[in-house]
């Protein structure tokens, strides 16, 4: 049998790329959960939508479509598949497609449901996204991007608030407390960690923070643990200018308690827990 070569690579993005657009076209807004936004030139839903409702950047999500030689991560295609309602076939011939083969070893949160995906861009415009145990972002609207600038990279990895708290350079600017605030993050990441040993998703968000934080190398040995909640959080604009506190609370979806739903509001009050 002889090896596939590049024609071969190409005509199996272009593949990939008529697949995504026929599943994203069969998919209304109102079954995914958004709000209706009148008469529409094309049916389903738009790219950025899929993408803001599959967590990722919609430049990338763009790119699948396009056909580009970009390499997607088993996240990625779960996260389309779920917002997508592929079934199993479908979501093994996603798989197939991206050159990958369905990952069995993982235990993870599970699909998404679209109508939870989209949450987030219900509130709007008030920060809002849905992360699971290892701080992944699920779904997010487009004010957490602005709050949080840099959570979004450009790589077409689902953002991860544990990475960009320690990791993204513009993270130290943004929140007016990162020592607390990182410290109260890594206590939690550990306690989730310590539910789920063996868990090869944690094993290597713990495994990239301490490749890349010196204070992730210094703090995780003191074994501090600290359960997920709401409070207050003090967030500078991405411009450096005015400081605004705001209060946050978090909540599981239903059946799904691995997701959770944060949900960010401007706050007069600077009182509260501070996590």
């Amino acid at each position: 049998m002889s090896e596939s070569g590049p024609s071969d690579a190409r005509e199996q993005r272009r593949e990939l790329a008529a697949f995504l657009r026929s599943r994203r076209e069969r998919i209304t807004p109102r079954e995914a959960g958004l709000p209706s936004t009148g008469r529409r030139r094309t049916p389903g839903l738009r790219r950025e939508e899929l993408a803001l409702l599959a967590g990722m950047s919609a430049t990338w999500y763009t790119y699948l479509e396009q056909g580009r030689d970009i390499r997607v991560s088993d996240q990625v295609l779960d996260a389309l598949a779920g917002v997508l309602r592929l079934d199993a076939h479908e979501h093994h011939h996603l798989y197939r497609l991206a050159g990958r083969a369905p990952a069995t070893e993982e235990t993870g949160p599970g699909a998404v449901a679209p109508e939870v995906a989209a949450v987030p861009l219900l509130l709007q415009p008030h920060p809002a996204f849905l992360i699971d145990g290892t701080y992944d972002v699920l779904s997010h609207n487009p004010a957490t991007e602005r709050v949080f600038p840099g959570l979004v990279s450009g790589d077409g990895r689902r953002p991860n608030f544990a990475r960009w708290t320690f990791l993204e350079p513009r993270a130290r600017e943004v929140l007016v407390d990162w020592e607390p605030e990182a410290r109260g993050l890594l206590a939690r990441v550990r306690s989730l960690a310590g539910a789920h040993p063996g868990d090869p998703r944690f094993e290597r968000l713990v495994g990239e923070l301490h490749e890349g934080s010196a204070e992730v190398r210094d703090w995780w040995p003191r074994f501090e643990v600290e359960a997920r909640g709401g409070g207050h959080k003090r967030l500078r604009s991405p411009d450096g200018g005015a400081v605004t506190t705001y209060a946050y609370t978090a909540f599981h979806a239903a059946g799904r308690p691995e997701q959770t739903l944060v949900i960010y509001a401007a706050s007069s009050d600077p009182g509260g827990e501070t996590v």
